[in-house]
């Protein structure tokens, strides 16, 4: 696997650290983004060839990165006229490392293997400073045999590699792990504006938050630094953990299994956003409890 050419779609935030370790492994990495000028700083990499197009990025490479917003555009790219998994190589193995839908993403396996391709999803969580360092954890769905076959590809890029299941898995723990993570924050932010409305300094909560059995990752690394500093700029949008939340929601919904308080957090992000408006940081549902009246 150390001289696949791999084909890396999505040179966001997050694709271009993703693509660049890649390139450090020793990978051969065609990259493409509908927006030309993004991840423009890959270019003068050794190993690294800018695609003109979707299709020209795949159509010589053994393994596929998808690094994409949601199932929607995932889907688009790999079945609508003309259609990635028609442009692609037999064999080739297609990893869908975005944050969508875990029914999609069975379906996308099922009809691609059936065209003799291979898929795991294999989405991320550890943000932009993890996928710069390559400490990146990662989820992975799919056969034991291509999670095996794409180690080495996912073992570049991330630092915990978690074979969770069946196509579909990783996208799964994906969704639930993120809206975990949503409801300690929207928990955190309540508590910390009622503490200092009572005349405690919040400083002093996080820091008793953070030696007992509150303590989670927004008391750990978004407090100090993006919520009482009011700097809310932690680089992860309101709107994608809502987005998050809702496609936990659903999930939980489709088994079948109790999902009150996945709505709950639904609704909170949901009006957070509506109030905050467009381009808002997550972290900054601490300042939507803090402006908003007592009930």
């Amino acid at each position: 696997m150390a001289a696949a050419r791999i084909g890396f779609i999505g040179l966001g935030r997050m694709g271009v650290p993703m693509a660049g370790n890649l390139l450090r492994a020793g990978f051969e990495v065609a990259g493409y983004d509908v927006n030309a000028q993004t991840g423009r700083e890959l270019d003068s990499r050794p190993g690294y060839a800018r695609a003109d197009s979707a299709q020209a990025c795949v159509a010589s490479a053994d393994v596929i990165v998808l690094m994409l917003p949601d199932s929607n555009v995932v889907d688009r790219l790999l079945w609508e006229t003309p259609g990635l998994a028609a442009a692609m190589q037999s064999g080739t193995l297609v990893i869908d490392m975005g944050s969508s839908d875990p029914l999609h993403s069975r379906g996308n396996a099922e009809r691609l293997v059936a065209r003799g391709l291979d898929f795991i999803d294999a989405p991320v969580s550890g943000g932009v400073k993890r996928a710069l360092d390559g400490t990146l954890a990662i989820m992975v769905g799919g056969s034991k045999e291509t999670f095996k076959r794409a180690g080495p590809v996912l073992q570049a890029m991330g630092k915990t590699v978690i074979h969770v299941g069946a196509a579909g898995a990783g996208h799964a723990v994906k969704a639930l792990n993120n809206y975990v993570s949503a409801a300690g924050l929207i928990a955190v932010s309540e508590a910390l504006v009622a503490a200092e409305k009572f005349g405690i300094d919040p400083h002093l909560v996080n820091q008793v938050f953070n030696a007992s059995t509150g303590r989670n990752n927004t008391t750990e690394r978004k407090v100090e630094d993006f919520m009482l500093s009011k700097r809310y700029d932690s680089g992860f949008a309101l709107a994608l953990m809502r987005k998050d939340v809702r496609t936990a929601s659903q999930f939980i919904d489709g088994m079948g299994t109790p999902g009150r308080f996945a709505r709950e957090c639904l609704g909170v992000a949901a009006a957070a956003e509506e109030a905050l408006g467009a381009g808002a940081d997550h972290t900054a549902v601490h300042a939507y409890f803090a402006a908003l009246p007592g009930n």
